[in-house]
This record gives structure tokens, sequence and C-alpha cells, in this order.
């Protein structure tokens, strides 16, 4: 089973939720890879550090042992044996993992990683750089776009779930600057691979997003 399914696409786009379900369907793991980079931006702000672009940060980084680990074929993170995979998700963390994840140093320290989890395939892998960077040679390799209004709705709704208060409009700004920085940043960069399926999921269910990229995958031999 070496099939990798690579879906890639801008915050709230509907990946992560969207990624888990294909690879429910499919009878694959999910690897969310943004996690692994919100892990790392976890660990710099526990250590107190607020610049993500100092030497400080990179050695936080370089010291902490970030691993993914699935629960059947749901995956959690841990951060140094501890399970942070709701802490994660905080407005903190997402304020500091665009520019820390924009330092080549960093993304070197978890893009083999990704790969070693994704190696024997059977995986479904999300996150910004998957078909471009990380697995080029994926079965198939998506590209999820939204309107960024949908996308702030999206994620304000993730972030009241999980029981802390968010700002519509802060998000809505904050998901405008992510993508300003994701897109122009000079190591990998946010950008839809020659070969990857776009699909516009603003006024689509995730049931709808879901059926559409098994269908491709089954198409091209998942």
């Amino acid at each position: 089973m070496s099939f990798v399914v690579a879906i890639d696409g801008p915050a709230g786009s509907g990946k992560t939720t969207t990624a888990r379900a294909v690879a429910e369907r499919l009878g694959y793991r999910y690897l969310d890879t943004g996690a692994l980079y919100r892990a790392l931006a976890l660990a710099v702000i526990r250590s107190g550090i607020k610049d993500p672009h100092g030497e400080e940060a990179l050695a936080v980084c370089r010291a902490a042992r970030v691993r993914p680990v699935w629960e059947g074929r749901a995956m959690r993170v841990l951060l140094d044996g501890e399970d942070v995979s709701e802490e994660i998700r905080s407005p903190e963390v997402t304020r500091l993992v665009s520019p820390l994840s924009a330092r080549p140093e960093v993304r070197a320290l978890l893009v083999d990683l990704q790969r070693e989890a994704g190696r024997e395939g059977g995986i479904v892998v999300e996150g910004r750089d998957i078909g471009s960077v990380v697995f080029p040679e994926a079965g198939l390799k998506v590209f999820l776009v939204a309107d960024p209004e949908e996308r702030a709705r999206r994620r304000w709704k993730e972030i009241e779930a999980s029981g802390v208060r968010a700002n519509l409009e802060e998000i809505r700004r904050a998901i405008d600057e992510r993508d300003r920085r994701d897109s122009g940043r000079s190591v990998a960069p946010l950008v839809r691979a020659k070969d990857a399926v776009e699909i516009d999921t603003t006024r689509l269910t995730i049931d709808e997003q879901v059926d559409r990229i098994v269908r491709l995958a089954r198409e091209a031999g998942a």
C-alpha cells in the first residue's frame, strides 16, 4: 500500500477535517503536518521566547521532541512525550506558527519526519507544501481553496468549539496575514503543485469534498 494522498491549501480551506475523513474512507492513516509545526511553536511559547526569528527559538525547536502517533488511523501529536493535540490549536500558537515555519532550518527539522511517516504509503498527508515539496511523487495531489470570509468563519467555529473565546475579525486579519506570509516566503511557499487538482470548498459540504477526493484517489489507483 504505497499510495499517498497529498492535500494542500491555506488556513481554513477545510484541509484538516477533509483529510481525516478521506483517510477514514480509504482506510488510510492521516498525517497533519501543520500540527507538527504547531507543536514546535508551542515549545517556543512555553520557553518564554517571543521572537520566532532568533537563534533562541531555533535552539528550542532543535531540542524539542515532536512525534506523530496514531490511535487507529487518527493522529495525535506529542511534544516531549506529552499529548498536545488540543493545546496547539490556540490563537497564540496560530500567530507564531507561520513565521516560525517559514524558517528553512525549522522546515528541515520536520521534512524528514514527514517523509518517514509516509514512506510505506497508505496515508493522507495534509499541509501547505506536501505536493510541491514533501511528497512530489504523491499518487494524488489536491489543492483546496475557499473564500477568505468562509475560511475565517470556519476557523472561528473551530476555536469556539474547543472552549476558547475568539474574535471573528481578528481571525480574518490573521488569516490574511498568514496567506501573505505563506505565499511569499522563499522556502517552501504555499503554492499549488502543477499536477494538483484544485477544489474550491467555499460552497461545498465536508461530505461533498470528501466524496470528490475519494473518487479522484480511487481513479488514480488508491
